[in-house]
């Protein structure tokens, strides 16, 4: 495992994706815990098997695939089916995680998830970076990018830690309400801590 991992999270439309990609393109090894949920409810995986167990075939696509959207809509609705899945699918994703983060072999490693804080996965690493965005930005990014309904976007904020909380348990904070050059200059510099902390 690399000596130095960071936590990197935010809000939703926040654009942890962009910085994500762009400390990638400096040289970091980047696990990106939504791509790991994804991995583990591939179809044949136990933890499919268990959801289709659970839910029945409303959650599933005529191909056999996870319906995520069918199945969101479940969990923000009802908070112990939300309990459920988090219950069967957190344990197996952090083995994942750390298994990933444990063949890493760059200096410093980015773990990237949105609920970093919210499900103990800061546990993991030695500092959290939090990609910060006001919530009027979070509302319209998320909405053209996933074209969702605004309630359903408000429905996930609210599912996640607030911002002021958030940046308060932040070692590092990017401010992502600029142009993209802005954001190159903020991660180049965090780039250079990250590589002198990773010593």
């Amino acid at each position: 495992m690399p000596p130095l991992v960071v936590g990197l999270t935010g809000g939703i439309g926040s654009g942890k994706s962009e910085v994500a990609r762009r400390f990638q393109a400096l040289g970091a090894a980047v696990v990106d815990a939504d791509d790991v949920a994804r991995q583990v409810v591939e179809p044949g995986t136990p933890a499919l098997n268990r959801i289709a167990e659970h839910f029945g075939s409303r959650v599933f696509t005529p191909e056999g695939g996870l319906d995520r959207a069918c199945l969101r809509g479940i969990i923000f609705t009802d908070p112990d089916e939300k309990q459920w899945l988090e219950a069967l699918l957190h344990p197996i994703i952090n083995q994942h995680i750390v298994q990933q983060l444990t063949a890493a072999s760059s200096p410093y490693a980015l773990l990237v998830s949105p609920l970093l804080l919210e499900t103990g996965q800061d546990k993991m690493v030695h500092r959290v970076l939090v990609v910060d965005v006001s919530e009027a930005n979070q509302l319209a990014r998320a909405g053209t990018r996933d074209r969702v309904e605004p309630s359903q976007i408000e429905a996930i904020m609210a599912s996640q830690m607030s911002r002021t909380e958030r940046l308060e348990r932040a070692d590092d904070v990017i401010r992502n309400e600029g142009d993209l050059s802005e954001l190159d200059g903020q991660v180049a510099e965090l780039h250079k801590l990250y590589l002198e902390l990773a010593g």
